[in-house]
């Protein structure tokens, strides 16, 4: 018979996937690049966790009965796995592509799935598995994502996380008696130095692996911690081992002991060792004004609902596009992560020609290739989906703005207008916005589109035509400054075009306020402003203000 310490010792060397995703969650670095490595580990550790724990029930039972009894334990589990890859897995997809018109699941089939998984436990302990394998296979059969992935999460998470979670951490709580470690056997001192030494082994092995592979210091040591990380899991398998009676009291209090200093430690080590904004300081900050007039502008555009596609769209065609000024731009589709675990980041390369009813992104894939097509060469697009948590969003933009040596980033404002006539505000958005605008290795711009009529303009083959048939006036508040140069460098760049005409309106200050502006800030002004003094199709206008008041006047 196989001891109990080879299950506990399972415990102390395995990786748990849950308490590694909500550390990476808490962190707010599950999309960073630290927080997919050490996703990715997670999941390969805790599968090679079950592995390793079925093989030690095998072995015991093979010592405990004949041959055929491992031989039908064996079989039961391979026959329940394939019965949930093969016939759970496929009605669950029939589940979700047959929604009603909101795109949500009916309630019989969330209840029907909300009973299959209270009974999945007792299912598994009757065929002789245990019971926390019933719910965790019929996990895996449950199609990840919108809408049934995400339902279930909406509807569920809210009461085993705020109700069932905080209980069964109480009860736990209440079962831990500090009388208990006063004396402790020679067992249970052999057992906690052997976890102890287990997270130390652990740890180790995780660091010279990832220095092994180049990673930074800091990064090695945050990852390492990472791994070793305990929490609710753990917790949950000691209480069962104590209802179980074989696993004594002062052993479960030392235990949990030792789970409660982990779980404090680790995370603000590694808030400490890890900060992914640091690789953008070291990077060469880009901009509109060191691309040249007639250079490609690199410039990435964000979409979260299906009208920023229409003005990002309008506002390029208001550029005038030529050969001369080539745009290329990364469309990046940003999705809040809503039924599943693992954060993705999708490069469209084959994009779609027609529109579907599946959903508004492959529409706005559809609409942006449309759009390239009919400018084609003056722009290129190229459209990624990056699926992840609103909270850390920006770490997605601003890697793809390092990758793809990105100048501009546009950016939807967080309200907008909905028929014309009722606005919307976004927190999350805004939130977002605020983080990009601070650590973005390029020049950030925000599209505030308050047009009723989003479908004004006659999108035709600019090929066919020397000049479009539209006329734009662009208008340019300088107020000096390096986002203002900014600004003015995007304006002279549009404004090649003879269909659109620049006006700039330089404020300056009256009471002398401005001789506190460093004088290379005024000289780099003047050098902007001196090619619009100087042009014939722009116009130029010079304003002196006293306050804030009369400058909005």
């Amino acid at each position: 018979m196989i001891h109990i310490t080879y299950f506990l010792a399972t415990t102390y060397a395995g990786i748990s996937f849950p308490v590694i995703h909500d550390l990476l969650m808490e962190l707010r670095i599950l999309n960073s690049e630290l927080g997919r490595l050490g996703l990715a580990a997670a999941l390969i550790g805790d599968m090679m966790t079950i592995v390793i724990t079925l093989f030690g029930i095998w072995l015991n039972k093979l010592f405990q009965q004949r041959t055929e009894g491992v031989l039908f334990h064996m079989g039961v589990t391979m026959f329940v796995t394939v019965i949930a890859a093969f016939v759970l897995r496929p009605a669950m997809k029939w589940m979700a592509n047959h929604t009603t018109e909101t795109g949500r699941i009916k309630d019989v089939w969330f209840y029907v799935i909300v009973v299959a998984f209270m009974v999945a436990p007792l299912l598994a302990g009757t065929i002789g598995l245990q019971t926390k394998y019933g719910p965790i296979i019929l996990g895996l059969a449950v199609p990840e994502g919108p809408p049934l992935g995400s339902s279930l999460v909406e509807k569920l998470d809210p009461v085993s996380s705020e109700l069932f979670l905080p209980v069964f951490l109480a009860t736990s709580g209440m079962r831990f008696n500090l009388s208990d470690i006063r004396d402790p056997s020679q067992y249970t001192k052999d057992h906690v130095v052997g976890a102890a030494v287990t997270l130390f082994v652990k740890f180790g092995v995780s660091l010279v692996l990832t220095m092994f592979c180049k990673m930074p210091i800091k990064d090695s040591l945050a990852f390492s911690l990472i791994m070793i990380s305990k929490g609710i899991v753990e917790i949950a398998s000691y209480s069962n081992m104590k209802d179980m009676t074989i696993m004594s009291d002062e052993m479960f209090c030392y235990l949990t002991i030792m789970i409660i200093l982990v779980s404090s430690i680790v995370p603000i080590l590694v808030k400490r060792l890890y900060d992914p904004s640091r690789k953008y300081l070291c990077f060469q900050k880009r901009t509109i004004m060191n691309t040249k007039l007639n250079q490609e502008l690199r410039m990435i555009s964000c979409i979260h609902v299906p009208d920023n596609v229409n003005s990002i769209i309008s506002l390029l065609h208001a550029c005038c596009l030529t050969r001369d000024s080539f745009i290329a731009l990364d469309v990046l589709h940003l999705v809040k992560l809503r039924g599943r675990a693992t954060p993705i980041f999708i490069a469209h390369d084959a994009l779609p020609k027609t529109k579907s009813n599946c959903s508004y992104s492959e529409n706005a894939i559809v609409a942006f290739s449309e759009f390239q097509r009919n400018y084609l060469e003056s722009v290129s697009v190229k459209v990624f989906t990056a699926v992840s948590p609103p909270n850390s969003m920006y770490e997605d933009i601003c890697k793809l703005a390092m990758d793809r040596l990105t100048s501009f980033i546009l950016l939807p404002f967080h309200r907008w207008c909905i028929d014309g006539s009722t606005e919307s505000e976004d927190q999350t958005i805004r939130n977002l916005n605020f983080h990009i605008l601070e650590m973005a290795p390029c020049s950030v711009g925000i599209l505030v589109d308050v047009r009723h009529n989003l479908n004004s303009f006659n999108f035709t083959d600019k090929s066919s035509s020397s000049h479009n048939s539209s006329s734009y006036n662009i208008a340019v508040i300088f107020m000096g400054g390096q986002d203002d140069r900014e600004a003015l460098a995007l304006a002279k760049r549009i404004s090649q075009d003879e269909s659109v005409s620049l006006t700039v309106i330089h404020l300056k200050s009256s009471n002398r306020l401005d001789t506190f502006r460093a004088e290379i800030d005024r000289m780099l002004d003047e050098e902007m402003l001196s090619d619009i003094k100087e042009s014939v199709k722009s116009t130029y206008l010079e304003e002196q203000v006293t306050d804030g008041t009369e400058s909005a006047r």
